[in-house]
């Protein structure tokens, strides 16, 4: 899931969250260099995953989610758009 909000500042905060049985996962995009270790998802209380990145306002980003392991996966609430490091879309939000 995603959530965006914008903060007075002219940035939007974008939070990325996946559901209670997900393993360890990182969200890996252009907006962190494709880092696997940049950006990853903290356990909450609840035991679903979440990361928070901020961005400028306007950002168009493109990110999937990297599951301990090796696998990729896509957010079903983003865009589509071609690959970048693998055969298969990466997902699209613009802020």
């Amino acid at each position: 899931m995603l959530k965006t909000r914008p903060t007075r500042d002219g940035t939007v905060k974008i939070t990325f969250s996946l559901p209670a049985d997900t393993p360890p996962t990182s969200v890996v995009g252009d907006f962190n260099g494709w880092d696997p270790y940049a950006t990853p998802m903290r356990k909450r209380s609840n035991g679903t995953r979440s990361a928070v990145v901020e961005v400028p306002a306007g950002t168009r980003l493109q990110f999937r989610y990297l599951v301990d392991g090796g696998e990729w996966h896509n957010d079903p609430d983003a865009e589509h758009v071609d690959g970048h490091y693998v055969d298969a879309p990466d997902g699209l939000l613009t802020v």
